[in-house]
């Protein structure tokens, strides 16, 4: 069904004058409305954006393993392409300064469809360089800031850990020409300032390279809680609290991951996902060291694609 949607846009802040006159204000925010980004026209919206926002915008968009966080309010008055849905899609639209160069609406979302309530956003502007331009709508920059922060001190983890794997535990392995750690964290608990324990489902692979194939050689799994210490400005794994293998496997699980055992054993059991998460580790390795590779090759087994 199609959906109608109807805006108004109140009054925020009052001050008067400032060299735009009442209507031009309107338009320009009726235009950034319309172009307010998602995760699928953030190119198509680089020039309605501040610099500041789209940058954000764009930085986390192009993370790995981006968990989208952009509010996605939008998707009842704009299409992909940043066009109108409707043809008549505001009213009462009134925008107010809050100084020559800032400006603030409260938008408040009404569909046809009356299952939805009435949403309330916030769009803010800027203007730059004498054009009106996007500076954020519902904190979507601060949202974008944490994210960001938060996956540089994820991916700072991911790096200790994988080095720790590569160097201590693929050691003990037949080397071939590739080692490739799988992470799948389970939990994590902080235990001061500097010390902090990371729960996880563990693998170490070594490949031989033939061709656009990568032919398993050696690896193995190495389940278990792991130290990581702030040391500077990074981060070091210095104590592994592992499972061990055969009969003992179940119950030194249980005491490693405690209250986090049943969320470990459904990632550990899983095969699909286990074998998710490490066409995914491959696949990132490749495209961060420049590898052209296509498949990954168990030995009696078929070669799988990435």
């Amino acid at each position: 069904m199609k959906r109608t949607v109807i805006f108004t846009l109140a009054a925020v802040m009052l001050l008067a004058g400032c060299g735009d006159s009442q209507k031009s204000l309107e338009k320009k925010a009726l235009e950034l409305a319309r172009h307010i980004p998602d995760l699928g026209n953030l190119e198509q919206s680089e020039g309605w954006l501040t610099e500041d926002f789209y940058t954000a915008l764009d930085e986390m968009v192009n993370l790995p393993e981006l968990t989208p966080v952009l509010h996605q309010w939008e998707f009842w008055y704009t299409a992909a392409d940043g066009s109108a849905v409707a043809s008549d899609i505001f009213t009462g639209l009134n925008v107010e300064k809050a100084d020559a160069t800032h400006a603030k609406a409260v938008i408040k979302v009404q569909p046809d469809d009356t299952d939805y309530e009435v949403e309330e956003h916030t769009m803010l502007m800027e203007k730059v360089n004498g054009k009106w331009l996007l500076a954020d709508y519902d904190d979507t920059l601060e949202a974008c800031s944490n994210y960001i922060a938060n996956s540089r001190k994820e991916q700072a983890v991911r790096e200790a850990i994988g080095d720790y794997l590569v160097k201590e535990i693929g050691e003990q392995y037949l080397k071939g020409d590739i080692c490739i750690p799988v992470i799948m964290f389970v939990a994590a608990e902080e235990e001061d300032d500097t010390h902090a324990l990371f729960f996880g489902d563990f693998w170490v692979d070594w490949y031989n390279k033939d061709g656009d194939t990568l032919n398993t050689v050696s690896g193995g799994n190495h389940s278990g809680s792991m130290t990581l210490e702030k040391q500077g400005d990074g981060l070091k794994v210095t104590a592994f609290d592992q499972t061990v293998d055969g009969a003992g496997n179940d119950r030194s699980a249980r005491r490693i991951f405690g209250s986090h055992y049943d969320i470990y054993h459904n990632i550990h059991s899983n095969k699909a996902v286990r074998d998710a998460a490490r066409k995914e580790a491959v696949r990132n390795y490749c495209r961060q060291h420049g590898i052209a590779a296509k498949y990954i090759k168990d030995y009696g087994w078929p070669a799988v694609e990435l």
